[in-house]
């Protein structure tokens, strides 16, 4: 988990999105039967539909809330949009396989980045009880996850993961990543 956390402070998904804390539970993410690096590269072509997230270490009795946010949205030298809310997924219960045993308040939006390259953040808190009359956000831009942790009694995370990715290059001479753990 050390690693992790290291990679969410390098990456600075730590002070940008989230405050420093202990992770508690273990958090896979996979995107088309592959398992994520925190802070590896993938590409827009691969996520398309909802990443597989298995969610270990808790107890069975265990309601999660997960969150995924692009901090920057439109650009990463122009981030006036921050966060960019691409998901949320409430009452998940521990010891599932997934997510979708939980509640979509916001459906996912697969990223797209335009310009740059952009980090993509799944944050997870352990609800401390079942969450009721959470509405549809009004607007996906200029989210807050800290604020919307604070709102809904969430507390500090107790797991998170982010890659990265860049808008695909169109055409016959595409280059592949220059990343040796990027994922296609």
């Amino acid at each position: 988990m050390a690693r992790v956390i290291n990679a969410l402070i390098i990456g600075n998904v730590i002070w940008d999105v989230v405050d420093t804390f202990v992770p508690t539970v273990n958090m896979l993410v996979n995107y088309g039967g592959k398992e994520i690096i925190t802070g590896c590269d993938l590409k827009p072509s691969i996520l398309n539909d909802p990443p597989a997230i298995h969610i270990s270490g808790g107890r069975c009795n265990d309601l999660y809330t997960l969150v995924m946010i692009d901090p920057d949205s439109p650009s990463p030298c122009d981030f006036n949009m921050r966060e960019f809310l691409h998901w949320v997924v409430i009452n998940i219960p521990g010891g599932s396989d997934g997510v979708s045993r939980g509640y979509e308040v916001v459906p996912y939006l697969a990223p797209n980045p335009q310009v740059g390259v952009h980090r993509f953040v799944l944050v997870l808190f352990q609800q401390h009880s079942l969450l009721r009359g959470i509405c549809e956000m009004n607007t996906r831009a200029r989210f807050c996850t800290r604020d919307f942790s604070r709102d809904h009694n969430l507390g500090p995370p107790v797991a998170a993961a982010f890659f990265n990715c860049r808008r695909e290059r169109q055409g016959r001479n595409m280059n592949p990543g220059t990343s040796h753990e990027s994922i296609s």
